[in-house]
């Protein structure tokens, strides 16, 4: 096992790993920009290293400053968490080539499943089911689109080919608005990513967003742990995230979970990893892996009772999977909310000083949060300032938890989205599980939050 690692971010996931490290006897070394020299991981760590400015690009996103941290600490490895660099395989390439283990995929891997056609073309031959489109990126000729797109029939989806997060996305309902979507969508991709590539797909109008959580040793050893519904969404950017998916059954989860524990042996896969279904009518249709830990990583923590950043550090480490698949039960019903410090209304971030913070607590209820009275939320970064997460026997008592837990967390001083969240449970369509991607969009003008 390694002796020391350096963890490559900040906020909630950096305390989250630095706490699963020191329960492996391991130690830490927190890398942070000069804004956040309070946070509570740096606070806690072995070491610490400045290692630039407030601005991510010269600092989280440094790749030079990050690797000589470690050398100055003499880490053993680097944990990317996610964000960042989490998904950057020259990144992972720079961490191994420099002496230092990622704690993650290979830097091959990252790339292969970071092109979402490379990636599609893959799933495809390990038989998982895919959207259908067009089978790379669109040709520069505009007659071409257009007979691809009538061939995958309207509306359809423009989507970069790298990146995410909703830019370089457009959604086509007819032959007119095409070709000027299409160019848009390669300017948007070409500016937010520096690739200009897009491609075409069926668009589906009512789906939900089914992620499925896998394991994989660099042994040959693959193991999936179930599957979570994160179909509560604004602009593609997840609020709510549970475990299991409502209305999934047992013989969906084996089916789909065995093509995802094919699709990793297939390529290889080294790591925790998510990959990403939509689901509508019954049929999964399979979108991009996420090749990191994901933000939504504990609901499926609390309800099989693995240590995902644990698991991550082992395999990383060079052990072989000490799970087998039969050992996967999962037990209740866990839901996240995304605690973010922005107006619930407008969405606007709200960066501050925290007067007074109140941790909930009682039976299932976890708060993953760096946060703490007289911390002060900077503006540089992502708004998302902890994470609610509340296990129970069913899905409604899970439901009830959260709404508890909800009415004691404190937040003042900011503004955050607490209230929305509260709104989000109590919703008719949500506690029956009959929202889909586009419902949050649909409703939260009606709310007073």
């Amino acid at each position: 096992m390694f002796d020391k690692i350096l963890i490559a971010n900040r906020g909630e996931i950096a305390l989250r790993i630095q706490r699963a490290c020191r329960e492996l006897g391991i130690k830490t070394v927190a890398v942070y920009s000069q804004a956040d020299r309070d946070l509570k991981h740096v606070l806690l760590a072995d070491e610490s290293v400045c290692i630039g400015p407030a601005q991510a690009n010269q600092s989280y996103l440094s790749m030079g400053s990050i690797i000589s941290a470690a050398e100055v600490t003499q880490a053993d490895a680097i944990h990317p968490g996610y964000g960042f660099l989490s998904e950057s395989a020259d990144f992972a390439e720079s961490v191994e080539r420099s002496g230092f283990v990622f704690i993650g995929p290979r830097a091959e891997t990252i790339r292969l499943m970071g092109g979402k056609t490379a990636a599609k073309a893959e799933m495809i031959a390990a038989g998982v089911p895919c959207v259908p489109g067009s089978e790379g990126a669109l040709p520069d000729n505009d007659g071409e689109c257009l007979e691809l797109a009538e061939a995958v029939g309207y509306p359809v989806l423009i989507k970069a080919v790298s990146g995410g997060g909703g830019r370089g996305m457009h959604v086509v309902r007819n032959r007119e608005e095409l070709i000027e979507s299409v160019h848009i969508a390669r300017y948007e991709a070409e500016s937010a990513f520096g690739d200009g590539s897009v491609f075409l797909e069926k668009y589906l109008e009512k789906p939900r967003h089914i992620e499925f959580q896998v394991l994989a040793d660099e042994h040959g050893h693959a193991i999936h742990l179930g599957e979570r519904d994160c179909s509560m969404q604004r602009r593609n950017q997840k609020v709510v995230e549970e475990a299991p998916a409502p209305g999934i059954t047992e013989e969906e989860r084996e089916r789909i979970g065995a093509l995802c524990i094919a699709a990793c042996e297939r390529i290889g896969y080294r790591g925790a990893g998510t990959m990403e279904f939509l689901y509508e009518d019954g049929n999964f249709y399979f979108i991009e892996m996420n090749t990191r830990i994901q933000v939504e990583h504990p609901v499926t923590e609390m309800v099989t009772g693995v240590d995902l950043i644990k698991k991550q550090i082992a395999i990383a480490a060079g052990r072989e999977l000490d799970l087998k698949q039969s050992d996967i039960k999962v037990q209740g019903h866990a839901i996240e909310c995304r605690i973010n410090a922005e107006d619930p209304r407008n969405f606007v971030p709200s960066p501050g000083a925290i007067t007074t913070y109140h941790a909930p607590g009682g039976p299932g209820v976890r708060m993953d949060s760096h946060i703490y009275a007289g911390y002060r939320v900077p503006p540089y970064y992502d708004s998302m300032i902890g994470k609610l997460i509340c296990h129970g026997e069913t899905r409604d008592i899970a439901i009830a938890r959260t709404l508890s837990a909800l009415s004691e967390l404190v937040v003042e001083g900011i503004k955050t989205n607490i209230t929305l969240h509260r709104e989000i449970l109590n919703d008719a369509a949500f506690r029956a599980g009959k929202h889909d991607i586009h419902y949050l969009a649909s409703i939260i003008e009606r709310w007073a939050v």
